[in-house]
């Protein structure tokens, strides 16, 4: 069953993808500079993952293709411009946060509730993360990662997983009556 939403324009899509990709850059290292002042490191940041909130949330709003770019580009650029993620983690970013994207977007026109679309996306990235640790830890015998990874991340995750079934919902909802 599908909504007969309107399709955003380019304009609007670039422009969509442009705000996710700063906001995925940007929050995480408030958070960072946050955990810091509290002795935290970046433990903060793995708290709340607020590098996923943009881009489930742009590919709920703006579909598979913007979400998908986003989700790839975002985690590359912010390390080239803060060395975070850190090499070890950037290909494992990379496929969950693209799995982020291309899921929520795909489920865009679906008529199902917002908050069923961000825990549909919150499966589809951890799952290809997890299908990413498995690969290169027992075929290509990556050393630098662990499988446990896999559970520390969503157990550690679990309030930034709870906080975006809060915060997306809404926030999707308001967008799209402003542009739709």
């Amino acid at each position: 069953m599908l909504n007969t939403k309107s399709k955003l324009s380019i304009k609007i899509q670039v422009i969509a993808a442009f705000v996710a990709t700063v906001c995925a850059i940007a929050l995480p290292q408030l958070f960072h500079i946050a955990g810091r002042a509290f002795g935290l490191g970046t433990g903060l940041g793995e708290i709340f993952l607020p590098m996923h909130l943009p881009v489930i949330m742009v590919g709920i709003f703006a579909g598979p293709y913007v979400g998908a770019i986003v989700g790839i580009a975002s985690p590359i650029i912010s390390t080239l411009l803060t060395g975070m993620p850190n090499a070890v983690m950037l290909p494992f970013m990379m496929a969950e946060l693209f799995a982020y994207g291309l899921s929520a977007g795909m489920l865009r026109d679906t008529s199902m509730p917002t908050l069923a679309k961000v825990g549909i996306s919150q499966l589809a990235g951890r799952a290809l993360r997890a299908i990413c640790v498995i690969i290169s830890v027992y075929l290509l015998g990556n050393s630098t990662v662990a499988v446990a990874s896999i559970w520390m991340s969503i157990a550690t995750g679990a309030i930034g997983i709870i906080l975006q079934w809060i915060v997306i919902p809404p926030v999707v909802k308001s967008l799209e009556g402003k542009i739709n």
